[in-house]
């Protein structure tokens, strides 16, 4: 009778397909859905002329108070499946702490304070803007919108990893440990400045 015991070559070859295996399946479990977050009251009343990727430059105008840097991400659904069609926008303050809006007096001309982006093939967006500054209430914060078409997916906050002024923000401490940790990312220094990486899951 043949022996039914695996051969060294057997072993082999499932050693090297094991961790294929379980490549694919941890790909493929259902990713965490992103926290929403309030849109607070200075979402902007009128869109700048200027709305692209880089808040740094508000049509021929400069901003170049603060830390510059980028903010960039993914918007997939809950497979991991780029949002094809996709669009995100972040609004923030300038560095005095001031929004474009009505009802907070006005942010600095230079600064575009909006911007949208179409995803691309993968699901990428990109902005280069300001590291997000304290003021009266608030911890540092970015606020992001994700929409498909005229449909909102998301809106939600991005806080700073290890800020100070995290553990005194109402906004920050309603949320649960696993929402907190999933809205609050290193923002880290680099050659184009600092860099943080917030993707955006959604039921799309």
């Amino acid at each position: 009778m043949p022996s039914r015991l695996p051969t060294r070559r057997t072993v082999a070859a499932a050693l090297v397909v094991a961790p294929a295996l379980w490549r694919s399946a941890l790909a493929q479990a259902p990713r965490r859905l992103t926290p929403r977050q309030t849109e607070g009251p200075f979402y902007p009343v009128a869109l700048p002329s200027d709305t692209d990727f880089d808040l740094l430059r508000n049509g021929a105008q400069r901003y170049a108070k603060g830390e510059a840097g980028w903010l960039e991400g993914t918007l997939t659904d809950v497979d991991g499946r780029p949002v094809g069609g996709g669009v995100v926008e972040i609004w923030q303050c300038d560095a005095a702490g001031h929004y474009h809006h009505p009802g907070d007096g006005g942010a600095d001309p230079a600064f575009q304070g909006f911007g949208r982006v179409a995803v691309d093939a993968q699901g990428r967006w990109r902005f280069r803007t300001l590291r997000p500054v304290p003021y009266t209430g608030r911890t540092p914060h970015i606020h992001l919108k994700a929409r498909l078409a005229q449909r909102e997916l998301l809106t939600t906050q991005v806080y700073v990893q290890g800020d100070p002024h995290n553990a005194r923000d109402g906004l920050w401490r309603s949320l649960g440990a696993e929402d907190r940790a999933a809205v609050t990312v290193p923002f880290t220094a680099g050659a184009e400045g600092w860099r943080a990486d917030f993707p955006l899951v959604v039921a799309a």
